[in-house]
């Protein structure tokens, strides 16, 4: 069985690591969030496991499956901004696929289907992408 993913990334090759886990993940607007306070943005993803390949479900209760998605949290912080482009905030639940994220210097960008993107203004990379639930099968 696969553990649950916890990585941390402060440069753009660990990005590029977490964008790799991230392709295809799917979010509602409504669990995109920044906290100017403490100087984060957040997400609850719910993405495929690209790591358990060909793995099947080890849960008895469950059905076998050899594809499992499973939610996780992803955090950036030393966030100064965020701007967003094509996102409408009032519909929360409308879904978002997360294509990929491109760090520079000092911003972000997550790139979702459909032309939407999400710029975090950033005072260096920090991000923290950690698996919240027993993944289920899809």
């Amino acid at each position: 069985m696969v553990a649950p993913l916890k990585l941390l990334a402060t440069d753009a090759e660990d990005i590029a690591v977490i964008a790799a886990c991230l392709q295809d993940a799917l979010v509602p607007v409504g669990d995109l969030a920044y906290l100017p306070a403490e100087r984060q943005f957040i997400g609850v993803f719910n993405r495929f496991r690209w790591e358990a390949g060909d793995e099947a479900s080890g849960d008895a209760r469950r059905p076998k499956s050899r594809y499992q998605r499973i939610l996780c949290g992803l955090r950036f912080d030393a966030v100064r901004n965020v701007k967003l482009r094509g996102i409408d905030r009032s519909d929360s639940g409308l879904m978002l696929q997360l294509l990929t994220i491109e760090p520079s210097a000092d911003q972000v960008m997550l790139i979702f289907a459909d032309g939407v993107a999400c710029r975090l203004e950033v005072e260096r990379l920090h991000c923290v992408l950690e698996d919240l639930d027993d993944p289920w099968p899809t």
